[in-house]
């Protein structure tokens, strides 16, 4: 047998990389097999991936395809706050605003980590464990499979903050939950709750991770019951409001999170794919994967040409808004900037600062 990694020893600064042995069902570790679990290690920024952590997933993903004792690859976040909130923020408004050439360079490495999922030779599960927003999202629905904590949180991020969702949720997205909701998630970037988006056929699963009093509860911040509101809409899975939203976030704050569960229905799912002909389990997948492979080799080029010129407008603008902003003031005034466009005036270091004044900042930090 050969060795067909790239590379031999990879750099893992800002992933972790475990094999996790695979349990039999009777809930026993098998001998010489094992699962890959990738776990993005940014807990600080909320698991957005750098440029650095990319290329270290392409790598651990490269590995785990070639790895003959690997059932199944686990894609994950660290901590209970988030699987992956996208791009780093930072590094956008630092590093590639304003420089088209070298966010083209980015987006090569990025398509190229969406790519590696979508053409991995195991199975790849999503476990949701937080948060999943804007390329998180993406690289999630990318994956073969998702369990999620039902206190997860599902969005698109990009025409708030000077982007569009070409990095796969323009190509995936209609096919999870059709092309209206898909419409609806993409331009005007609401947040679902885990409980709506498995109810659209976004998920595999969602399990609880609050627990109250020693109990695991449904997320209380939710409509989990299948109810019509006075229009006759379905409303399961949407976001209480008023005083029944504040009953429940006093609820969620005497929760604690607990991940076991989550952890569980991960094995399991494993479990289930040990029990099946490899080389038929990746066909059938490969042949699944083929229907979102068709839109993401479709799009991905000329997708990742029009977001790298973007950087020198409204991505510029919008990506240092929100990294320089604070919670109250991380997007540019929308309706003043479509005056100005509206007016003639042309894309300028002075239109984003009268938009954004907050972002008269040099890459330091100091403010001109």
């Amino acid at each position: 047998m050969r060795n067909h990694n790239l590379v031999d020893a990879p750099p893992r600064a800002n992933i972790l990389v475990e094999r996790r042995p695979v349990r039999s069902r009777d809930g026993l570790p098998v001998a010489g097999l094992h699962n890959v679990w990738i776990t993005l290690n940014n807990l600080s920024e909320l698991n957005s991936y750098t440029t650095e952590m990319i290329k270290e997933i392409i790598l651990a993903l490269r590995e785990a395809s070639n790895d003959r004792a690997a059932v199944a690859v686990v894609l994950t976040g660290a901590g209970d706050r988030a699987f992956c909130s996208g791009g780093n923020t930072r590094e956008y408004a630092e590093v590639y605003a304003g420089a088209p050439a070298e966010y083209r360079q980015y987006m090569r490495l990025f398509n190229d980590m969406v790519t590696a999922v979508l053409q991995c030779d195991k199975p790849v599960i999503c476990r949701v464990n937080g948060m999943r927003v804007g390329g998180g999202q993406e690289v999630g629905m990318a994956c073969d499979f998702s369990i999620a904590s039902d206190m997860a949180v599902f969005s698109q991020a990009g025409p708030k903050h000077g982007s569009a969702p070409d990095g796969g949720a323009t190509d995936f997205l209609p096919l999870y939950v059709g092309i209206e909701r898909a419409m609806m998630s993409g331009t005007l970037c609401e947040p679902w709750s885990a409980h709506r988006f498995y109810w659209m056929g976004g998920l595999t699963q969602i399990v609880p991770v609050a627990k109250v009093d020693g109990d695991f509860v449904p997320n209380p911040l939710v409509v989990t019951d299948r109810v019509l509101d006075e229009y006759g809409r379905m409303v399961i899975g949407e976001f209480k409001t008023g005083e029944a939203r504040k009953q429940a976030q006093a609820l969620v704050a005497k929760a604690h999170t607990d991940l076991s569960l989550l952890d569980e229905a991960v094995e399991q799912l494993c479990t289930k794919l040990l029990y099946t002909m490899p080389d038929c389990l990746i066909k059938t997948i490969e042949s699944l994967r083929k229907h979102k492979l068709e839109h993401w080799d479709r799009n991905r080029e000329t997708s990742r040409a029009w977001l790298s010129l973007n950087m020198m407008t409204e991505a510029n603008a919008g990506f240092r808004a929100f990294h320089y902003g604070d919670k109250k003031n991380r997007e540019v005034d929308f309706v003043l900037l479509r005056q100005r466009l509206a007016q003639g005036i042309r894309w300028s270091e002075e239109l984003i600062e009268e938009i954004a004044p907050w972002t008269a900042q040099s890459v330091t930090g100091a403010v001109k």
